[in-house]
């Protein structure tokens, strides 16, 4: 028997709870349902740190950030990483990686330079969307030029800064010269569906899915949403009611807000559930396409974030400490063919991101290296189990 090929899917900024199958009943991700149906549900996964850069280099390395000396932004990950396509290489597996990888930081640096590879065979890396001149705006010129001035979703503060102190314009044309500001609602995308990052991400997996004609192969995809700001085709936007969102389910005290709160956080609601939307779209594709190529049984599939989203609660936005349930906790669903029955299972024990890569290095017959610091969602009758 081959081993399996695995695909890992990955969101930015996504709450354990912005998913259907995670009990909400007002965001619509059927293709992430169906992928929860077809394998297990792990409904409290925690990640190792609440910001980007310690929790996905934890993530696609299995261990500690304290122990990689990378704890906080702004750290980059050395080259030499013995990331997981490292530790799959030597078993034949190809791999690659398209999308938001962020390994190094990206608010000070030129974008059009060579990628340290970190053991991925291919790699395409875009940070953000539209912001730089990176794979993402490449894809676009190539196949749809007209599209490159509707892109960006703005400069970040530190972007802004960095541009203005180091003298560096860069060319592309941003929806204001000001520094962005996340986190006010729903912005409607200046393009054509068919241009987002969501759809950048899903296309070069699709590609990279078509051209295997060897196997087992690696695929990483990772999509920036729902990560702020939330610019989102209208078609998205279009599948919710700002003004039916039920905040009786906010955590805080409604009597304290004001109505001018309470209509912020509906426009940010509305926002990051059209973000997770259009991106349960495109993985539809994906799978789709997993499914034409008859590859679902022989192809292990994770979707997980590297944290949350604190989404108003408390007064807060973004992620950051203390890492509470709404950025430490994140979905992760995995569906792992062969390994018994399973499907549908929901796990409510307590798992953690840096979990992955040992059970990945189990499924796939792979020896596990001394170095990992995970446990192993383990092989069980009853299919992935705790």
């Amino acid at each position: 028997m081959s081993a399996p090929n695995i695909l890992i899917l990955t969101t930015d900024q996504q709450r354990w709870d912005a998913l259907g199958a995670n009990g909400n009943s007002s965001i619509r991700t059927p293709n992430l349902d169906r992928l929860s149906a077809s394998g297990t549900n792990f409904d409290h996964c925690f990640v190792q740190n609440p910001v980007c850069m310690p929790s996905r280099v934890s993530f696609l390395t299995g261990c500690y950030p304290s122990t990689l000396g990378i704890t906080h932004m702004g750290v980059p990950v050395p080259p030499e990483a013995v990331t997981l396509p490292r530790l799959l290489r030597s078993s034949g597996y190809y791999s690659g990686c398209f999308g938001k990888l962020h390994f190094l930081p990206h608010a000070n640096r030129d974008h059009r330079e060579v990628h340290p590879d970190y053991g991925f065979d291919e790699l395409q890396v875009s940070d953000e969307p539209g912001v730089y001149e990176d794979a993402y705006r490449a894809w676009v010129r190539r196949t749809d030029p007209e599209q490159l001035d509707f892109l960006s979703v703005g400069l970040p503060p530190a972007r802004h800064d960095w541009q203005r102190i180091m003298n560096q314009p860069d060319g592309i044309c941003h929806p204001s010269h000001e520094k962005r500001s996340d986190f006010e609602g729903a912005i409607p995308f200046r393009g054509k569906d068919s241009v987002t990052h969501s759809a950048f991400v899903a296309d070069r997996t699709i590609n990279f899915l078509q051209r295997q004609t060897r196997q087992p192969f690696l695929c990483v995809s990772g999509f920036y949403s729902p990560h702020a700001p939330w610019v989102v085709p209208q078609r998205f936007l279009d599948l919710y009611d700002p003004d039916a969102f039920d905040l009786l389910d906010h955590p805080d005290d409604l009597a304290t807000l004001t109505e001018a709160e309470k209509s912020h956080l509906r426009a940010a609601w509305h926002g990051y559930y059209a973000a997770i939307s259009e991106v349960d779209f495109h993985i539809g594709r994906i799978l789709d396409e997993l499914e034409a190529q008859n590859l679902l049984d022989s192809t292990i599939i994770v979707f997980t974030s590297d944290h949350g989203e604190w989404l108003g609660e408390q007064g807060r936005w973004g992620k950051g400490y203390p890492g509470t349930d709404s950025v430490a906790r994140v979905p992760l669903l995995v569906h792992a063919p062969g390994t018994g029955g399973g499907r549908g299972t929901t796990s409510t024990g307590i798992v953690e991101a840096l979990d992955v890569v040992p059970t990945l290095l189990e499924l796939t017959g792979v020896q596990q290296a001394p170095h990992l610091q995970g446990g192993k969602l383990c092989r069980s009758p009853k299919g992935i189990s705790v």
